[in-house]
Parts: structure tokens; sequence; C-alpha cells
């Protein structure tokens, strides 16, 4: 069963349609990445998925329902999102970020797990030293693991990432994603916007890519990942390999024709 549904999704900005007759389905247990270039329509694809952006065709179905019948509060005990920008002006210390994502909770019996949750998750995301740290002092990938924290926080049964790792050093985006992997193997529905082709391979389970809003590869890694396909998609020459001595697919821009004439 699909936790998530979209049919004929398209979504128009005035005379420009962003997002192009998506169908998309989601299901409990894995990973999917959104990749494709700038203006393919995933962040705005996303929006739609969490029930934030209103496509003017189309539905999104969450576990069986149609996210615009859901209430506010019932939308977000399933489904949490992280945004590209962690904007917040007011100088909340880290921790009470991080717990904001326990309000759908509020007067429930899970409110009783919130001071284990908000630990557990600091230390996931590894922002438990900056506790006591006003958010707005923070360095951008400081705010996107606070944020990241407060995301898991929801307990949400399915995640929405939105390029969670642009922010982030090596170390800190494989841990983001094999935190991904690990809430999926749990049985939640992850969806994850990606620029970073090799990640994507690495830590998801399928890939969707889309081009000008309209998906033109949609299958395992290794099967929509080919270097023709991202060459034609991302109007650039790429190269794919597999890293020696394993299967891993590594993703490679040919800087060769540039260089020389930069030279």
């Amino acid at each position: 069963m699909s936790a998530l549904r979209a049919r004929g999704i398209r979504v128009r900005y005035g005379t420009t349609t962003v997002v192009d007759g998506v169908d998309l389905e989601v299901r409990p247990g894995e990973v999917l990445a959104l990749l494709g270039p700038n203006g393919a329509g995933k962040s705005t694809l996303l929006g739609v998925l969490a029930g934030d952006v209103t496509p003017d065709e189309g539905t999104v179905e969450l576990d069986g329902v149609d996210v615009r019948t859901l209430r506010l509060a019932d939308l977000a005990r399933r489904r949490a999102v992280l945004l590209q920008e962690n904007r917040l002006s007011f100088p909340f210390d880290v921790v009470d970020v991080v717990r904001m994502g326990r309000a759908p909770w509020r007067g429930t019996e899970r409110e009783d797990d919130d001071d284990a949750v908000v630990d557990a998750v600091m230390a996931t995301a590894d922002v438990t030293h900056l506790a006591t740290r006003r958010y707005p002092t923070l360095s951008g990938g400081e705010k996107a693991r606070a944020s990241f924290a407060r995301t898991l926080a929801q307990e949400p049964a399915v995640l929405l990432l939105d390029e969670p790792t642009a922010a982030l050093d090596i170390r800190h985006q494989e841990a983001l994603l094999a935190e991904a992997v690990r809430w999926a193997r749990d049985g939640a529905a992850v969806v994850v916007v990606l620029h970073d082709l090799t990640l994507a391979a690495a830590y998801c389970d399928r890939v969707v890519l889309l081009a000008e809003g309209v998906v033109r590869g949609d299958g395992a890694p290794h099967d929509v990942l080919t270097g023709e396909l991202l060459t034609d998609v991302y109007r650039h020459p790429i190269e794919v390999v597999r890293r020696p001595g394993s299967d891993e697919l590594v993703v490679l821009p040919v800087r060769a024709a540039a260089l020389e004439e930069i030279r």
C-alpha cells in the first residue's frame, strides 16, 4: 500500500507550468529521491505531496485520504516537512526549536514522551552540545541539523526533506541520509530532494528524475542514473562510473572541455 499517492499533478505559476502531469507513489519502507536541475519542479512537487501547495490539477492521498480534507493537526501527526530554508528570527534556544516538533502531540498520551524524544533526536542530529545556543547564532549547517532534529521530533510516518544536505559537511551529509534510511527501514516513507546524485545513488531505494516539470525517469538508481539520460537532462556531459571493488555509483561531471577552453 502507498503512504503517498499523487495523480495527474499540475502546478502553474502564471503562464508557466512547473509540474506537468506527474503521477507518483511513495511506499512505506522506501527512500525516494526527487532529482533534477534547477527549476525542474522538485520543491514544488514536494510541497504538493506535503499538502502545503495546492495543485491546479490532480490529487494527493495520504494513507488513502485526500490531503485537502485533513485537518492541519492530523497532517502534522502523519507527515513532517523539512524546508530548504530554515528561517527563525526569534532568539529561541536550540532545544526549544527542536521541542516545537512535538507540538502535534500536545494533549495526547504521546506528550509524555516529549523529553525522551527531544533528547534522542538531538543526539541523532548531533546538536545536543548546541542545546542552549540561540538558534539565530548558529552556522548554516548547525541550523540545518537543528531543523532536522525538529522534523524527527514529530515522529512522522512520512518524512519529506527538501535539500537537507545542502548546508552540511560530508560527515553530516552521510549521517543525515543514513538516518533517513533507518527511518524508512522502521516503516516510514521518506522523500528527499537532492542535488548530489552520488548521494542519491548510495542511499535511496528509488529515484525520480524531473526536467521542466516532467518525470524523465523513475526507478532504481542503477536504472535511472545513466550518463546518457543525465547528460540530456542536465545539459552538461556527465559520466557515471562504478567505484572499484563495489557496486556503488559515482556521478561525475565531465570537465575536460570547459577547462581546455579556459586554458
